[in-house]
């Protein structure tokens, strides 16, 4: 298993920006590609981004394309997630994740991931 940890959330208005974190301890992070996904008030957990190993491919879903960039530093054990332009629908609870094997990508759906931070708050007021 890896621990992750999240921070960066905030309230902001609509057109700001904001950057997440996730650090990864506990097995050998740079082997893995990673995700970020989100959940809204009784909304069901929805992918969001994810990058590879080598950081070297990413995925976006639609609504965050153009807004969002997903980055990662290996050196630092950590993953990014630059959100610019957010609007209200934005906000979420945002959670990193690691998959189950190190050979997933381009994978999306929650259930493939095994690891989860505990999630970090975003507010994007109007």
């Amino acid at each position: 298993q890896v621990q992750l940890v999240e921070s960066g959330g905030g309230l902001v208005q609509a057109g700001g920006s904001l950057r997440l974190s996730c650090v990864a301890s506990g097995r050998t992070f740079s082997s893995y590609s990673m995700g970020w996904f989100r959940q809204a008030p009784g909304q069901e957990r929805e992918f969001v981004a994810s990058i590879s190993w080598r950081g070297t491919r990413t995925l976006y879903t639609e609504s965050v394309k153009g807004r969002f960039t997903i980055s990662r530093d290996n050196n630092k054990n950590t993953v990014y997630l630059q959100m610019n332009s957010l609007k209200p629908e934005d906000t979420a609870v945002y959670y990193c994740a690691a998959p189950r094997k190190t050979s997933d990508w381009g994978i999306q759906d929650p259930s493939d991931f095994g690891s989860w931070g505990q999630g970090t708050h975003v507010t994007v007021s109007s």
